[in-house]
């Protein structure tokens, strides 16, 4: 059920997603007096699922669910269909038009995918606001919590607060992941001593390759001990223990947090101590035996942030904007997640990085979304996938948007038109190139699968 879900989220996500911007050419060419022959969510390699011709334009969907296309009379596109470039142009031929006409033509895809980025952004900060846990907050407290070996390697250690990234001040703490990837030095404070760490350049790598042993967060919010659960067979199963006890100190030395309840009981292994919990506001001690590797024999509770809010430990930050104050943090937003993309677009492009071992298709796009049916996350990722679409179909290469932008600037510049025959095969080589990063995203997939 939640590969249906998931699925679901995706398609609706990526169908939206390629009308919208397919509608980005097919209006400015009508409006152009422009034929467009074609209007076609997915790919339609010898068949259609659906078709039906209004006026000159046959609308449908295709069976190949790799994106979709608006086909304009007299231009060399996607379809390579170079039969009516023979003929002597038409009026109401993409080639016929003057060339601000067309370079509107092309724009037109890529400003809808970032001006429908921006509008869903910004009405989502209208609609669900944002809360997260600030990241001053776990610096005003006791720093962070370090449980993953590839934070040990980077020299992090557990009460480490993390200042900046590259000297940008990392407002939201869930976001340090990103600005890690991003990122090339880290400033920190440990224990009033201000440390600077260079990033390993394979950081991206070592993050990939960790993914796959499952473990948990680079950083993490240091949280209370709190019982989940004592089995059976626990060497404390008949201790005076209960779930959602708390334990704040062992053998008397206070242990505010999970990592000192730890560090306690390994300097007590095979021993028989006593605890101090904290149940509903009442403080008890309890004698309990330690194991001969350290542990008190139960399962500890992971703790949400809103729980933790609850307890006192931290203090989230929850902003409501009214729609004119969400413009601006809309706006904020699409920018940050565009730059932040554009950052690990460069990384995926140097080999020393990589980051082209993380490079995804169609599985890993689905996969980010979540596994029960949440509105918030669809719009959050169908704002992000937008933006991300505008700026690769922006990219310079033939093929895409931004290939036929390029040569059209060429034309305005110079005054000399490319001609047809270069035109298609500049089409030809872009092709290949995006089936061949097509291929390689998706087989990485593939290999993560069996993987």
């Amino acid at each position: 059920m939640e590969i249906v879900i998931k699925a679901s989220q995706f398609i609706l996500s990526l169908s939206l997603l390629i009308v919208l911007h397919e509608l980005g050419h097919f209006i400015p060419a009508k409006l152009f007096k422009t034929r467009v022959e074609k209007f076609y969510l997915f790919f339609d390699y010898k068949f259609s699922l659906l078709k039906k011709k209004v006026g000159d334009t046959v609308y449908g969907i295709g069976w190949i669910p790799l994106g979709g296309y608006v086909k304009i009379a007299g231009m060399i596109d996607e379809s390579m269909d170079t039969e009516q470039l023979k003929q002597p142009a038409k009026p109401w031929e993409f080639r016929s038009k003057p060339a601000w006409q067309r370079l509107i033509i092309m724009l037109g895809g890529v400003i809808v995918n970032f001006v429908l980025g921006i509008f869903i952004y910004i009405m989502l900060m209208w609609a669900y606001g944002e809360k997260f846990l600030p990241n001053d907050d776990i610096n005003a407290k006791d720093g962070i919590w370090i449980q993953d070996s590839l934070a040990m390697n980077l020299g992090l250690q557990t009460g480490d607060k993390i200042l900046t990234v590259d000297g940008e001040k990392i407002r939201k703490f869930r976001g340090i992941t990103l600005a890690f990837i991003n990122g090339e030095k880290v400033t920190i404070d440990r224990q009033g001593k201000i440390i600077e760490k260079n990033l390993p350049v394979d950081f991206i790598s070592k993050l990939l390759d960790r993914r796959k042993n499952d473990e948990g967060p680079i950083v993490s919010a240091r949280i209370p001990f709190m019982i989940a659960e004592i089995p059976d067979d626990s060497q404390n199963a008949s201790a005076n223990l209960k779930p959602k006890d708390i334990i704040v100190s062992v053998n008397e030395i206070p242990t505010k947090y999970y990592d000192q309840v730890e560090s306690e009981l390994k300097k007590n292994k095979g021993q028989s101590i006593s605890i101090t919990i904290k149940r509903n506001n009442e403080l008890l001690q309890v004698p309990i035996k330690v194991s001969a590797n350290g542990k008190l024999g139960v399962f500890g509770t992971r703790l949400k942030l809103d729980d933790l809010e609850k307890l006192g430990y931290y203090k989230l930050a929850d902003f409501n904007y009214s729609f004119s104050e969400a413009i601006p943090a809309g706006w904020n937003k699409s920018v940050k997640t565009l730059t932040d993309y554009i950052k690990q677009l460069k990384k995926i492009f140097n080999p020393s990085t990589g980051a082209y071992k993380g490079l995804g298709g169609f599985i890993s796009i689905g996969k980010i979304f979540p596994s029960t049916w949440s509105w918030q996350a669809f719009w959050e990722i169908t704002a992000f996938l937008s933006i991300m679409l505008g700026f690769m179909n922006l990219l310079p290469i033939p093929a895409l948007d931004g290939g036929h932008v390029v040569f059209t600037l060429w034309e305005m510049i110079t005054g000399k038109k490319p001609g047809d025959k270069f035109l298609e095969y500049a089409q030809i080589t872009g092709f290949i190139l995006l089936i061949a990063l097509l291929l390689f995203a998706n087989g990485n997939d593939i290999f993560r699968l069996f993987n």
